[in-house]
């Protein structure tokens, strides 16, 4: 088959596939989250309590300013684990009155704002199409029947009729999506779809029902480097997008993951977002079919100057293992990166992180360890980053530093239990 028609086949495949993914009518109620809830009904609520779902992605929530009325956002996201049963959860998890989301869509991309033809479905809240979320609180949508194929560039299109006061998303998307005035959402065509932005809106996790009922999830919490900083935008060139496409081809029967890294995030203090600490029940131990997070943060505590030492680093991390335990869940710990050249490095900082570096090699308080700085290092200079995989930042990974840090991930280490 020549190149061209490999690629016709592939397109036509991805299609049929589309059209089972998004049939219409919902498949049962839920809506659930860690803090206050939408509340849901009586067998809807017993349904969604034994389902067997992963999260397929997910974005750390933050604070994003002032929301928008009569405003539509067109959301790009990029799924790990295949799955049937297609779910979203909406947050206002930093509003301070209720969001009404009054049209919510999922479909498969074409290209840009366009999406794949008979492809874009309406997602239901509880049997409703509008859902009103109350401060503080996220939903769950009802579940499409039909499968979403790993690997899918999905999309999640939302609008609000009113939506005012602190708005919630997720800042740095290194991902595209599109913005438009007006209710658009049933629209498959870009043509009202011409504005554009690098966050997400409202919008924090996608989950399946994967075909094995053994399969678990992934969460990487972590900061600017989990994030996906430096890496290639609208590629998937996160440390977890790597992490997820190795997993796809794996005998293991871990599959979903979600990216839960915030940029500038600390695990002791708010600040770029709410500390690790504080956001670990929400943005991680809540997603369906968690089995093991992975903690990857601690150089923003570090080269910050608040006077965070060793001990005080390493406490953060001994309570987070010890909240996650609680809820069953393992800890696979990764040691800090180097970052001399980086403007704020000093080498007071730099006996912090090898102080916090042995911690985490020797201590036996994770159930596993990875071991980026070893990755990362140039062999010349442990305080730096090896060139070739240098963004040019000296702190943040290149694509192929990206690339290495999930190739030396023990993907035996992910699927333990606890």
């Amino acid at each position: 088959m020549t190149g061209g028609l490999a690629r016709a086949g592939g397109r036509l495949a991805a299609l049929l596939m589309v059209g089972a993914v998004c049939q219409t009518g919902p498949a049962g109620a839920t809506a659930t989250g860690p803090g206050p809830t939408v509340p849901a009904q009586g067998a809807a609520v017993q349904a969604a309590s034994v389902r067997p779902d992963i999260v397929t992605w997910g974005a750390s929530a933050d604070g994003m300013g002032q929301g928008t009325p009569d405003r539509g956002y067109r959301l790009v996201v990029h799924t790990s684990a295949a799955g049937t049963g297609l779910r979203v959860r909406v947050s206002n998890a930093f509003g301070d009155r209720p969001l009404t989301l009054d049209s919510v869509y999922a479909g498969i991309q074409r290209a840009g704002a366009a999406l794949e033809p008979g492809s874009n479905r309406r997602l239901t809240f509880d049997g409703a199409r509008t859902v009103t979320v109350p401060a503080g609180a996220t939903a769950w949508s009802d579940p499409l029947p039909g499968i979403l194929p790993a690997a899918s560039n999905l999309v999640v299109s939302l609008h609000s009729p009113d939506a005012a006061g602190p708005a919630t998303g997720h800042g740095m998307a290194m991902q595209t999506s599109y913005v438009t005035q007006g209710d658009h959402t049933a629209e498959e065509s870009a043509a009202d779809w011409t504005d554009t932005t690098d966050s997400w809106w409202y919008l924090d996790s996608v989950a399946v029902r994967p075909r094995n009922r053994d399969t678990g999830a992934v969460a990487a919490l972590g900061d600017s480097i989990t994030d996906g900083w430096a890496s290639t935008g609208d590629q998937n060139r996160r440390w977890p997008d790597y992490l997820a496409r190795r997993l796809q081809k794996a005998g293991t029967e871990i599959k979903g993951v979600a990216d839960e890294g915030i940029s500038g995030n600390m695990v002791l203090a708010d600040g770029a977002g709410q500390a690790a600490l504080n956001r670990l029940d929400r943005d991680v131990l809540s997603q369906p079919g968690l089995r093991t997070v992975f903690l990857f943060e601690g150089v923003n505590d570090i080269k910050a100057h608040t006077g965070v030492t060793a001990a005080g680093l390493i406490a953060g991390y001994r309570e987070i293992v010890r909240r996650a335990h609680a809820a069953g869940k393992c800890v696979v710990a990764s040691t800090v990166g180097p970052f001399e050249g980086w403007p704020e490095w000093d080498q007071a900082g730099e006996a912090v992180r090898r102080q916090v570096n042995q911690y985490i090699r020797t201590s036996g308080a994770f159930d596993a360890v990875a071991d980026f700085d070893r990755i990362l290092r140039s062999p010349y200079d442990q305080a730096r980053l090896l060139p070739f995989l240098d963004s040019g930042d000296h702190l943040h990974p290149n694509d192929k530093g990206m690339q290495a840090m999930a190739d030396s991930v023990d993907l035996a280490s992910l699927d333990c239990d606890h």
